[in-house]
């Protein structure tokens, strides 16, 4: 075999691997992410002194899901959205939806999980002295997304709110029925 030969069929298959490499992207390259999440508020302001409704809403791609927050199993990792209070508005409770339990090929046991659309609610408290405007509250929400074969590495994922506090007695609209006819608070 000639020395030409051998280089020649060595280019081919480093364009041919390169080539695979190109056109295989993993679930974390795909144009469109594992998990969506965006963060809501139930109505367009809120007064000095009123508590306030907010909500993470996480939409997972199909075939995958994220574990509940309190997994089934101690080394899974939680679902959880922390918000960090300020002055102006501070976090009451988080509440969490209960998980599904299902079966998947990689573990004996059913797991709690969330699929498809889940939402976490928030309950602000503005205090009381607070005067009309726009106020941000810092967050993140964590998660693992899985499949029924494997697990994505955990992320977390910035998710802020702006509360608009409104003088007492501007009518406020809500919002967002959708998401809050869903979490429960109680």
């Amino acid at each position: 075999m000639d020395k030409g030969g051998k280089e020649k069929r060595q280019l081919v298959f480093l364009g041919v691997v390169l080539a695979c490499l190109a056109v295989g992207k993993s679930p974390a390259q795909s144009a469109s992410p594992v998990v969506e999440v965006r963060a809501v508020l139930e109505s367009e302001g809120a007064h000095p002194g009123s508590t306030l409704k907010a909500a993470a809403v996480a939409q997972i791609a199909p075939g995958y899901h994220i574990n509940n927050h309190k997994p089934t199993l101690g080394y899974l990792i939680p679902t959880q959205w922390k918000l960090e209070a300020s002055k102006q508005v501070s976090v009451e409770k988080v509440v969490y939806p209960k998980g599904e339990l299902k079966k998947f090929a990689f573990s004996d046991m059913q797991l709690s999980v969330y699929q498809g659309r889940v939402a976490v609610g928030a309950l602000l408290k503005v205090a009381r002295g607070t005067r009309p405007g726009t106020y941000a509250l810092k967050g993140q929400f964590s998660y693992q997304a899985c499949n029924d074969h494997a697990c994505l590495p955990p992320k977390s994922v910035p998710l802020s709110l702006t509360v608009k506090v409104v003088r007492r007695g501007t009518v406020l609209k809500r919002v967002n029925a959708d998401v809050f006819n869903t979490v429960q608070f109680d």
